[in-house]
């Protein structure tokens, strides 16, 4: 008997361990959601933009910063200050950045762009299923959800190629240069290491698909179209992407059709928030301010999780400062040069009236000055009675600034001189409106050429303002060349472009494109890095974990440095008088 419930006691536990193990098997093995109609697909398209902002590995690597450590105080004594964090020093210096692989850091960028992509691909692996099936409900949906992952695919991959790749050189010589994985379909095998393939062929996979998914776009489908890829962010995605090739025809004709036709007039994309200056409080009021939704300036809008304003408020060491300030915020220009101020320590200099008041400090000026009218820090708490959750920060990709000055610069290569300083005229125009401005009173000198050419040419105005373009030598065209004539319009759309698009990375973008040479002084020795024209440092390195799982390094110098971190309260920067005009 004994025997007997023994048997039988072991038949039943292995039954029911095969019918355990047949239930496991009739589980979905993992937590991804089965794509069963359209709306799911256009529903799954709205998480698929990248999270992560690419600001701070840019900004940081630019001649927008300087080391504070380096600079001199009153007393001709150096600073000794701290970073936010390591990888501030290891991003200002041009070295792999290891530190961290939080918010902010290349390990962020390469993970949340390639989820995007993977988005994109499982929604684009579902259409043709969907569309073969003539009984689905949403089937109308399915083009224009189609254009949206096909922009996604495309946007993603191009903001990879240009931070982790060299910079494009053409068609033949970027051949020549190491590429990244152009994912299009699916991963569903596990550890297979995609080859990186060269620069070339991956501009030629953005370009297929960002050409088929703009002629998709359907603004109807979306609720918040600046979410999202509408028409006017998929065209100016177009103009950069061919700003980028210099096939400045295209650039032209994006441009126009972002504004929405070439007879339309752009100042209405232009900014406001200069004559509202009076009417923001706090700093970070200004950030807010021009990336909300009702801006007609904005034509797409990127929510991340982002730190950046910590690092630039949280750090007295990497600043915009001394120089860097004053060719960009705080600085000289061909129209409001003659606009003369004094700061409380009794400095004169040259500075645009709009920016007058919306400037802010972390401690004392001389710590690093910034501008924060696109750096807004917004914060989810998880938690508020531990003070804990999610910092973002919103992300105005694309704008009708940029679009503007992009098509300025197409129509200087193109020869259109009054065209192109016709449309810098609207930005300059657009910067006047400030209440630092006497109404009824032009105190500016007029945008022409002549005073291009003086301001940009003839006289140096100094701070790296004007630095030497090897745009032709980076990526050299047949059709288009750098000349005397252009030149400083070219100088003049560069410095515009720097003011307009500070702290959000794209004078990286300009630096490695136009090969413009640049030096970092570090610490308070100093140790000098210059970052020349065809550096391989122009590269951001890959992840470290990427590397390890057997994906080919970038081949660029590396030197380690050590810093602690420390965070400031962020303050107004006092208005300055005004001396003269």
């Amino acid at each position: 008997m004994k025997l007997n419930l023994l048997k039988y006691t072991a038949f039943c536990v292995a039954a029911l361990a095969l019918a355990s193990c047949n239930d496991f098997l009739d589980k979905v093995p993992d937590t991804r959601v089965e794509l069963n109609s359209p709306e799911q697909l256009r529903l799954l398209m709205v998480n698929a933009y990248p999270s992560s902002n690419y600001s701070l590995v840019c900004e940081f690597s630019t001649d927008n910063y300087i080391d504070n450590n380096n600079s001199p105080d009153e007393n001709g004594m150096r600073y000794n200050l701290s970073s936010y964090n390591r990888i501030d020093d290891e991003l200002f210096a041009w070295e792999d950045a290891k530190a961290s692989s939080g918010n902010d850091t290349p390990s962020d960028i390469w993970e949340s762009y390639y989820h995007s992509i993977a988005c994109a691909n499982a929604v684009l692996e579902k259409i043709p299923e969907f569309e073969a099936n003539t009984e689905l409900k949403g089937r109308d949906m399915l083009p224009a959800i189609k254009g949206e992952a096909l922009l996604v695919r495309a946007f993603s991959h191009f903001i990879l190629a240009n931070l982790f790749c060299e910079a494009y050189r053409g068609p033949e010589l970027s051949k020549n240069i190491l590429g990244i994985p152009y994912i299009t379909e699916p991963e569903t095998i596990v550890h297979v290491v995609p080859e990186r393939g060269n620069l070339a062929d991956v501009y030629d996979m953005i370009e297929k698909d960002l050409l088929e998914g703009i002629s998709l776009i359907n603004d109807g489908l979306y609720e918040v179209p600046k979410y999202h890829f509408n028409k006017a962010a998929a065209n100016a995605f177009a103009a950069r992407f061919y700003l980028f090739k210099r096939d400045y025809k295209k650039v032209l004709a994006y441009c126009d059709a972002a504004f929405g036709g070439p007879d339309v007039d752009p100042t209405p994309y232009m900014s406001d928030i200069w004559n509202q200056v009076s009417n923001f409080y706090y700093i970070s009021d200004f950030g807010r301010y021009q990336t909300n939704i009702t801006q007609q300036r904005n034509f797409m809008l990127i929510a991340t999780y982002s730190t950046w304003l910590r690092h630039i408020s949280g750090s007295k060491r990497y600043g915009c400062n001394r120089e860097a300030k004053r060719a960009t915020i705080q600085g000289p220009g061909p129209t409001w040069s003659q606009y003369q101020w004094r700061n409380s320590k009794g400095e004169t200099f040259a500075m645009h009236p709009c920016f007058n008041g919306a400037c802010g400090t972390n401690g004392k000026s001389e710590y690093g000055l910034y501008f924060a009218g696109t750096a807004a820090e917004l914060f989810e708490y998880t938690d508020k009675l531990a003070g804990i959750g999610f910092a973002h920060q919103v992300r105005a990709e694309f704008t009708g600034e940029e679009t503007l000055i992009t098509r300025a610069e197409a129509k200087a290569y193109l020869g259109d001189i009054e065209g192109a300083i016709a449309d810098l005229k609207i930005w300059d125009q657009a910067h006047r409106n400030s209440p630092n401005v006497t109404p009824g009173e032009d105190h500016f000198d007029e945008l022409t050429y002549a005073q291009i050419v003086k301001f940009y040419q003839t006289k140096d105005p100094g701070f790296g303002i004007v630095k030497t373009l090897n745009i032709d030598e980076i990526c050299p065209s047949t059709e288009y060349a750098v000349n005397d004539n252009i030149e400083p319009l070219l100088q003049c759309v560069l410095h515009y472009r720097r003011i307009e698009l500070i702290h959000t990375g794209m004078r990286w973008f300009d630096l490695k494109r136009y090969g413009i040479e640049i030096s970092h002084a570090i610490g308070k020795e100093p140790r000098i890095e210059t970052l020349t024209k065809l550096d391989p440092r122009r590269a951001l390195q890959i992840p470290n974990e990427v590397i390890a799982a057997g994906i080919e390094p970038n081949n660029r110098s590396n030197v380690a440095l050590s810093s602690g971190a420390e965070y400031s309260k962020i303050t107004p920067e006092p208005k300055a008088e005004l001396i003269s005009k």
